[in-house]
């Protein structure tokens, strides 16, 4: 990396630095642009070309200074037919007041009046001038300058501003427009320099709806089995008899002592009614006359079989 010629308020952090080297900025192509070959450090050995990320903060710088020259922020524009840039250019234009197209660039969006979406930017930023082609040729009929992010096989016909940096991976262009923005809000004073922003640039990141479908999924499996958890009974509730939230069985001691006592008091008690019984029925003449009846059935019963 050579030596960027900023002033020292608007040299690059060494955390700057590695995010840019950790989300693979430098990471070019194994094909090269003649026009690119400024930006180009070094080949490595399979053949990926390797860019200069100390010019790519220099463009960064250059690019937000000419944003900031813009009076309404409106009349910035900012596309991404990549749809690893869609939601780059939207967190960007949200933060920074800019207009975005993400997606599919509709012709005839810079030329042609009698189209619902025209529109007259003052200041254009494309993702990838190769996917964005069109948007960047109809800048040119109708003279609006272009701020694009250029791999190292990018063309630059029509590009007046090149960035130097990866536009293929998710990581980097996301950081690529997280810096741009930071750059911008400090320039027009919206935030310190002396503080970082407290917007993280994993909003800038592209988010696949497939792993956004798993990882709910997930997690409401996860919370599915910690309230199976919850509403299970323990060991313990299981010892004590019952779930969580079941009345309570009161627990009877047993006592030798009483349990001979009561059947003692409930054998006295027996033998004094047995008196009272026999007395209830000797003066009654059809006391026990049922009794003989059954018994005399049952024997003739027995003699007729």
């Amino acid at each position: 990396m050579s030596a960027i010629n900023l002033p020292p308020i608007l040299q690059p952090k060494e955390e700057d630095i590695q995010m840019m080297l950790s989300a693979g900025v430098h990471t070019g192509t194994k094909n090269s642009e003649n026009a690119m070959r400024d930006y180009i450090w070094r080949r490595r050995q399979d053949g990926v070309h390797i860019l200069n990320i100390g010019k790519t903060w220099e463009k960064l710088i250059l690019a937000a200074r000419i944003i900031v020259a813009i009076e309404k922020p409106e009349d910035v524009i900012a596309i991404s037919a990549r749809p690893y840039g869609m939601r780059a250019v939207l967190k960007f234009a949200h933060y920074t007041g800019a207009q975005s197209i993400a997606g599919r660039f509709t012709p005839g969006t810079f030329t042609n009046q009698i189209t619902k979406q025209y529109r007259e930017p003052r200041l254009l930023i494309v993702t990838d001038p190769r996917t964005d082609s069109q948007a960047v040729r109809e800048s040119s009929y109708v003279n609006v300058p272009v701020i694009a992010l250029c791999d190292s096989d990018s063309p630059l016909q029509y590009v007046d501003v090149a960035i130097p940096a990866n536009n293929k991976g998710k990581h980097s262009i996301g950081l690529l427009y997280w810096f741009l923005a930071r750059e911008v809000l400090r320039m027009r004073d919206s935030i310190s320099r002396e503080m970082d922003w407290d917007v993280p640039v994993d909003l800038f990141f592209h988010r696949d709806p497939e792993e956004l479908r798993k990882a709910d999924e997930e997690q409401q499996a996860k919370l599915d089995e910690a309230a199976a958890a919850e509403a299970a009974p323990t060991g313990y509730d299981m010892e004590m008899g019952g779930a969580p939230g079941a009345e309570a069985v009161p627990e009877v001691a047993y006592d030798p002592e009483g349990a001979a006592e009561a059947v003692a008091g409930a054998v006295a008690g027996g033998d004094a009614a047995a008196p009272a019984y026999r007395e209830a029925g000797a003066g009654d003449p059809s006391y026990g006359a049922g009794w003989d009846q059954a018994e005399g059935t049952t024997e003739e019963a027995a003699e007729q079989w």
